[in-house]
Order: structure tokens, then C-alpha cells, then sequence
């Protein structure tokens, strides 16, 4: 089992003069302490569970783009990007940016959106939820034709372009891995079986992911897909630091179900000493689950 480092939360003491440099230095540690996935929120407001709009945020592609140029060998996605607050060929434009700067490090991490006052403070259409999916399963269609030798037109319900060029390609082929976050077993799981090379669950118990992995697979069974050609990953809540024979010993039982990363947010307000103590202490061990 690997680890990702999932950087949500920029309100730490000081923050106003040393959010960069913390953040920085959170990245470099996790590079090169071994972790797989370093990711950050596409979110324009700090969720209220962290405090809400007056908190600090970062635009989240932007700060990929800076991290790649700080770090060297972990991938680097949104967890995950909403599919509401870019247009899609304009989105696969981007991805590609981060993939060709980071020599091939990039991910497309997205789902249909959710934070409706982020979208009406802003000013961003905030479509019903059977429209955010439809718009969804375009943007899936249209990054994945970007990505592919067909560069003519795409005509959809809600997006139209005329050429789907992108030039340079994408250091990685076919394309960047595309993983598709959420846990809705009709709409989400169906497009992760159809379009997706990694899913992220969220970490409830094993009874439950046991289940919507079964789901998964369904879907897979139904449109002809590969299940195991799909990669398992779980956003988990804790501290391995604080317990960390606890926290390996539950992780056994997901590391069964077929979930082969986790990603993990520092719940401390010292996220370099906490992703020290991780990638020393607990990711060497994590890998032989």
C-alpha cells in the first residue's frame, strides 16, 4: 500500500507570512520521503468544516504548477477538480501544462462539484446535480479526445468545440491517469468503470468499501471494463502518527479489499514534521501490506 499527501488546510499559525514556505517545504518532504501522490483541494473558499471563506485557499493548478517545479518525483493532482469551474478543453490544456513542466507527473483528479457558496460568492453557474453529472461525463469524452490522435469537433448536449488540438501531448501515454473521486454507486462508479484508471473512495469502514467496490466491479461487469485494470485509492481520516500500529493494523483490512493508496491530511499545524514522521515512520511499513 502507498501513501498520498492530501494538503487541505493552509490556517497554520503564521500562515499570512509563511503559508508558501510551509507548503513548500510539506511537498519536498513528501517527495523525497517516498510518498506516491501529493494533492491539494480545487476549491476557491476553504470548506466551513476548516473554517469557511475567511480561511486561507489556493487556486489549485496554480499551485500544482509551482509544486512541480519544487518537487521531482511525486505525481501531482487536485483531489478533486470540480467539473463545474473550467471548460473542458481548456481544463485538458492545463492538465497537460502540469504533465509536460513535471516531465510526466500529472493527474486528472475530478468529480462533479459540490460547494454551492463558493459558486454563488463567485459568480460560477452551480447546475442541478443531474446536470453537474451530465457535464461530468462530457468533460471525461472531450479531455480523453484531447488526448488522442482525433483532434476534430465535439458536439455534446453541453459542450461544443470545434477542435479538439493539443499540442504539445502529454508527457504520459496515452494520457494522464484520470481518477474520478466520490463514492455515488449509480452515476459515480458507473463513469469510474467507464472512463476512469483510478477511483478515491472515502474512508468508511471496510464493510462499506467492501460494497462499493462490489458495485464497481458491477458496472465494470456490465460495460466490459477490467476491474482490476483500475486503481483502488481511499481518503482516510486519522493520524498514523499518534497510533501507529493501530493505524497499520486497520489498514490490513483495506489492503485486502484491493485499496492500494491512501491519501492522508496533516492534522496537525506542523504538516513538514507530521509528513516526516509519516514517510519515516509509518510509509516503510505501509508498503509491505
Amino acid at each position: 500500500m502507498r501513501i498520498g499527501i492530501h494538503y487541505a488546510n493552509f490556517t497554520h499559525p503564521d500562515w499570512q507570512s509563511s503559508l508558501a514556505d510551509r507548503l513548500t517545504e510539506t511537498a519536498r518532504v513528501a517527495d523525497q520521503g517516498g510518498a506516491s501522490l501529493f494533492t491539494v483541494m480545487d476549491h476557491w473558499f476553504q470548506m466551513e468544516n476548516l473554517g469557511g471563506p475567511a480561511e486561507p485557499m489556493l487556486e489549485g493548478y496554480t499551485t500544482l504548477g509551482y509544486l512541480a517545479g519544487q518537487t521531482e518525483n511525486v505525481r501531482l493532482s487536485l483531489l478533486v477538480t470540480g467539473t463545474t469551474y473550467r471548460h473542458p478543453g481548456l481544463l485538458a490544456k492545463i492538465v497537460t501544462t502540469l504533465d509536460v513542466l513535471s516531465k510526466g507527473r500529472a493527474m486528472l483528479g475530478i468529480g462533479a462539484a459540490w460547494y454551492d457558496r463558493e459558486h454563488a460568492g463567485l459568480g460560477v453557474p452551480f447546475p442541478s446535480t443531474g446536470e453537474r453529472f451530465e457535464r461530468l461525463e462530457e468533460t471525461l469524452q472531450i479531455v480523453r479526445q484531447m488526448w488522442s490522435d482525433e483532434d476534430g469537433a465535439y458536439d455534446g448536449k453541453h459542450y461544443q468545440l470545434a477542435e479538439t488540438v493539443c499540442v504539445p501531448p502529454p508527457v504520459q501515454q496515452p494520457h494522464p491517469p484520470i481518477l474520478i473521486g466520490g463514492s455515488g454507486e449509480r452515476k459515480t462508479l458507473r463513469l469510474v468503470a467507464q472512463y476512469a484508471d483510478a477511483c478515491n473512495l472515502f474512508g468508511e469502514t471496510p464493510d462499506v468499501v467492501r460494497h462499493k467496490l462490489e458495485v464497481l466491479r458491477g458496472h465494470c461487469d456490465d460495460l466490459g471494463r477490467d476491474y482490476d485494470a483500475i486503481e483502488k485509492t481511499m481518503i482516510v481520516m486519522g493520524d498514523p502518527v499518534a497510533d501507529r500500529d493501530g493505524f497499520l493494523t486497520s489498514m490490513e483490512e483495506y489492503a485486502a479489499l484491493g485499496i492500494s493508496l491512501i491519501t492522508m491530511v496533516p492534522p496537525t499545524d506542523d504538516p513538514v514534521g507530521w509528513t516526516t514522521a509519516v514517510c519515516e515512520g509509518v510509509l516503510p511499513r505501509l508498503a509491505t501490506i
